[in-house]
């Protein structure tokens, strides 16, 4: 009786379903690991409580092989004390108000485990601030003098600084010489970017640098918020001042050809250069992003001289017509059609704004139909670059943020450096637009900071692109990404010359069986200040099968590889592939 009425009971009312277990949380696509990679750099500012506004404008940060071991070492450009009362700053040990610079250890085993560490070598490698430097902004990476090892220029409030590799010594070690005067690279002006390229095709790469604005202490004007506070300065746009070209002799020195070049002509306060191919003549461009002006577009045309093009291209002003305030700035093919688009962060209440080229250098506005302006209104962009971080073999965009006027409610609660804004990765969907999965990437985004610098590159070379961000009086971070090597992935290293250094501008197209070709560029520059990893990643997605590797190089020769394998990096050397038509 007892077991009937049990059954009719479960039979009116069955047991509850086990309850499912808890979902485990997304994992981070982003790690911060600085800390216990040993990377403690903190940069500083020289905040005096005056407000100077080349406070807030640094710094960059490099990744490269200074070392020539096959692994991304880290330079960190630093700020230091500023004015005629510096502060409080000026009394920080020599060793904190120097640049830094990082070896990588990194330690492959036999089964493909990696252990990564990082080793401060500053001290050894000669590197320093130096008193005409003043303060350190931007730092750009390339072998400039053709001897195979990397060479940096740092832009500085003050007199620039151009650090010549010398290789290793007997000692095995891989010191640095300072030739700013002998190779007449000086620039005394406030210089923020810099880029190396080869924009006449002699082999030997010349050096654009981008000057943002005259300043003096003396002269310094006070400003307010909206509210009546002291505040920072933005730009006026009447006082900025000419970049540079100069051309590289192959002696080991530079002649300044600015006005030769046509580069005078037009200027303004510049903080961000792209080099590329924009109209697809073979030859380098350059793009550079100016502060509340029209960006420029110069056209290489090919004997010597350059002409500004971008308010024609529509690649100026926005969609509207308006002047925008741009930082950060990358080119790369981020809709798959073979040809460099471009995009740029900007100033709180302009959004990211994106522009795609149709193969001959002329542009549309497409930053709102994209999906990227709208996240993005709210926060000032500096450091951005195109990046796949998943492998999918479509371009995504990273940013780091950081305004540069007082944040209100920041400022109440009592912060020193009241400019803090949140990190954002947006993904390609494949279909032009993009979507924000910053927070959900990584606990690293929902942490506000003064972000200014970031430098895009593969330090663990496990197939997926890391990040190194600098950030404005604060600790470095070093984001290691979790996720691409999941994916198949390809991975190049291009030389050109003997003994071999990376060709600055060399397109690659990689041909896949049934699939479009995938486009990447050979480039240090872009991003905010700071230098990338020349070597170029194709994440393979679902398509592995590679048919062969084209290469444009910068000299007009195109190379065709075959049997070039996947799940690691390649050196590929001008002159050594398949003459292409």
């Amino acid at each position: 009786m007892r077991s009937l009425l049990g059954a009719l009971l479960l039979f009116l009312f069955p047991a509850a379903p086990p309850a499912a277990p808890p979902k485990a949380a997304p994992e981070e696509v982003f790690v911060d690991r600085a800390k216990e990679l040993g990377v403690d750099f903190v940069h500083v500012n020289g905040m005096s409580g005056r407000l100077y506004t080349p406070e807030i404008m640094g710094s960059g940060v490099a990744l490269f092989d200074y070392d020539d071991d096959g692994d991304l070492d880290v330079f960190f450009v630093q700020g230091g004390p500023l004015g005629p009362q510096a502060g409080p700053q000026a009394a920080k040990p020599a060793a904190v108000l120097n640049h830094r610079l990082y070896r990588n250890d990194l330690v492959v085993g036999p089964h493909g485990e990696r252990t990564l560490h990082f080793t401060d070598v500053t001290a050894e490698s000669g590197l320093r601030l130096g008193e005409s430097c003043r303060g350190g902004i931007g730092v750009a990476a390339g072998d400039f003098d053709n001897d195979g090892w990397t060479d940096l220029y740092v832009t500085c409030l003050g007199s620039n600084q151009l650090w010549h590799n010398n290789g290793r010594d007997a000692a095995g070690r891989v010191t640095f010489t300072e030739v700013t005067l002998k190779a007449g690279a000086d620039d005394p002006r406030w210089s923020v970017p810099a880029a190396f390229f080869d924009y006449d095709r002699d082999g030997w790469l010349d050096l654009f640098v981008g000057n943002y604005l005259k300043f003096s202490f003396e002269t310094a004007r006070p400003c307010r918020t909206p509210a009546g506070a002291p505040d920072y300065c933005g730009p006026v746009p009447a006082d900025a001042v000419p970049g540079r070209l100069l051309h590289n002799r192959g002696d080991g020195t530079f002649e300044d050809v600015t006005a030769k070049a046509g580069i005078a002509a037009e200027y303004g306060p510049a903080l961000g250069v792209s080099t590329a191919d924009f109209n697809g003549d073979g030859w380098i461009d350059l793009y550079v992003a100016n502060d509340e002006t029209p960006n420029q577009l110069w056209i290489n045309q090919r004997n010597g001289t350059f002409k500004n093009d971008a308010l024609l291209a529509g690649a100026g002003v926005s969609g509207e017509g308006r002047p925008q305030a741009s930082m950060g700035v990358d080119a790369g093919d981020y809709d798959g059609d073979g040809d460099e688009d471009l995009v740029m962060d900007n100033l709180t209440g302009e959004g990211i704004t994106l522009y795609r080229n149709d193969g001959t250098g002329l542009f549309e506005d497409v930053s709102r139909a994209s999906g990227l302006q709208t996240p993005s209104w709210k926060l000032t962009g500096f450091g951005m670059a195109w990046l796949d971080y998943d492998n999918d073999s479509l371009l995504d965009l990273l940013v780091v943020n950081g305004a540069v006027k007082k944040i209100e409610e920041q400022a109440r609660a009592g912060d020193p450096l009241p400019l803090r804004q949140e990190k954002q990765l947006f993904h390609n969907l494949g279909n032009g637009r993009f979507e924000e999965v910053g927070k959900p990437a990584g606990a690293v985004f929902a942490i506000p900071e003064v972000s200014r610098g970031a430098a895009f590159g593969d330090l663990d070379n496990d197939g997926d692109t890391d990040v190194v961000v600098s950030n404005n009086d604060g600790p470095a971070r070093v984001l290691i990404n979790q996720l691409g090597n999941r994916r198949p992935w390809l991975g190049l290293r291009l030389l050109t010359g003997k003994p071999g250094r990376d060709a600055l501008g060399a397109r690659v197209e990689l041909r896949r069986l049934g699939k479009p070709p995938l486009w990447r560029r050979v480039r240090t520059d872009g991003s905010y200040a700071s230098a990338n990893d020349p070597r170029v990643l194709f994440g393979l997605g679902d398509t592995p099968q590679v048919e062969r590797v084209v290469v444009h190089w910068p000299s007009g020769r195109v190379e065709a590889f075959k049997d070039v394998p996947a799940g690691t990096y390649t050196t590929l050397r001008e002159g050594s592939g398949a003459a292409v038509p």
